[in-house]
């Protein structure tokens, strides 16, 4: 059982949320062990990592309005393992921070209730963190919370990047680009810095390829771009969210089809994307095992409009130094890559098929144009790092 100062984070996605277990030492969060609640399984299924041994427990509670007695039994488990008792703090992944969070702050209730607010920019996501923090203010009211913003990091963008061509009385009712995958995104800042310092200072596009899958333009380390806008359904298409929608469609779709909103908006979230393309599955792993012209087709579809949204990125930029892939896809999946590399030729771009098979750290060659890298990606330790910044700053101040 580990013991010490202990620092819990959660990352709460639409249908799981990923638990990291984050041991302080001389103000460093070292991890020492990890979770996932599967919300998608009946009964709740809990997977849970502890140095090297691996747990699965079905949870008996159900999810219901508020989450107090998952996360109660949550905690139940995890103290057969590490000592509940050295918490001292919870961080949360939050979604959407609007212009009010450009940064990590400490929640107290009117921060809580300020993060309700933007529930309607992003009510698949938002809502499962603040019913989180809700069931933890409940069962242990004295321990500090934070919250990390999604959205904090594309705060470096200009007015103009985020800027939809509506009236711009619009723009000012906060209908705009705000930009997804922020803590993914710090996190490859910030190794890229470590690992490649000459790369970092340049033009880089990084390719967040997961169940949801963004792209972000970083000019020495900061966000200039992101293939994201006002919601977590823009840019390419995803596992089961569609990317880029001509607008005209919903227009078609609500108005001479008769389509209600919520029937619109389960389609675009849930039945699109990789799922809606192929009818098969909305996992790039068995659309390449598939011998079908529609897996096939669906595969293609997302390469194509990744190499598509590199190229108007690198107008962004100005140019292209560096490509990371990163995330589930991003960082296991060669075959993606090499799709995706293929259609970037024509910027120089090489790809080496060896180191590429091999998931190595740099998969371009050594005469490519383009360095392109595989960087693991880790939004809980940015979230972890952020609670220990806030709690440094307020020494500092006292």
């Amino acid at each position: 059982m580990t013991s010490g100062n202990l620092l819990l984070t959660f990352n709460a996605g639409s249908s799981t949320v990923k638990i990291g277990v984050f041991e302080v030492r001389e103000d460093k969060a070292c991890r020492v062990g990890k979770g996932q609640i599967d919300f998608r399984l009946q009964p709740l299924a809990f997977h849970l990592t502890a140095g090297r041994a691996t747990f699965d427990r079905s949870l008996q509670t159900d999810a219901v309005e508020h989450l107090h007695e998952v996360v109660e039994e949550t905690f139940g488990i995890l103290g057969e393992h590490f000592d509940m008792s050295a918490i001292n703090a919870i961080g949360h992944r939050v979604v959407h921070g609007g212009d009010m969070f450009t940064g990590p702050v400490r929640l107290d209730e009117a921060r809580i209730r300020d993060i309700e607010d933007l529930t309607v920019l992003a009510p698949l996501h938002q809502p499962q963190a603040l019913r989180l923090i809700r069931a933890v203010k409940h069962l242990r009211p004295a321990l500090a919370q934070t919250a990390s913003f999604d959205t904090a990091f594309h705060a470096t963008q200009n007015d103009l990047v985020r800027r939809f061509a509506l009236p711009r009385t619009l723009h000012d009712q906060r209908i705009k680009r705000y930009g997804f995958h922020g803590l993914s995104y710090a996190f490859i800042a910030a190794e890229l810095r470590r690992r490649a310092p000459q790369a970092a200072a340049g033009r880089v596009i990084v390719a967040h390829l997961g169940s949801g899958a963004s792209l972000c333009a970083l000019d020495k380390g900061e966000s200039r771009d992101c293939s994201m806008g006002f919601s977590t359904l823009d840019g390419i298409p995803m596992a089961t969210r569609c990317g880029n929608l001509d607008p005209g469609v919903l227009l078609h779709l609500l108005g001479p089809e008769g389509r209600t909103p919520k029937d619109v908006e389960d389609m675009l979230y849930h039945k699109s994307g990789l799922l809606g393309v192929s009818g098969i599955s909305a996992d790039t792993r068995d659309l390449l095992k598939s011998s079908k012209l529609e897996a096939r087709e669906a595969i293609d579809l997302f390469c194509l409009r990744i190499a598509g949204e590199v190229a108007r990125m690198a107008a962004t930029l100005g140019g292209l130094d560096s490509l990371v892939f990163t995330a589930g896809i991003g960082e296991h999946q060669p075959e993606i890559r090499t799709d995706i590399c293929d259609r970037l030729r024509w910027l120089g771009l090489e790809i080496d098929e060896d180191a590429n098979a091999a998931n190595a750290p740099i998969v371009s060659t050594s005469s490519s144009s383009i360095t392109a890298f595989v960087i693991p990606t880790d939004e809980e330790q940015i979230i972890a790092d952020e609670a220990l910044s806030i709690f440094a700053g307020e020494r500092s101040r006292s």
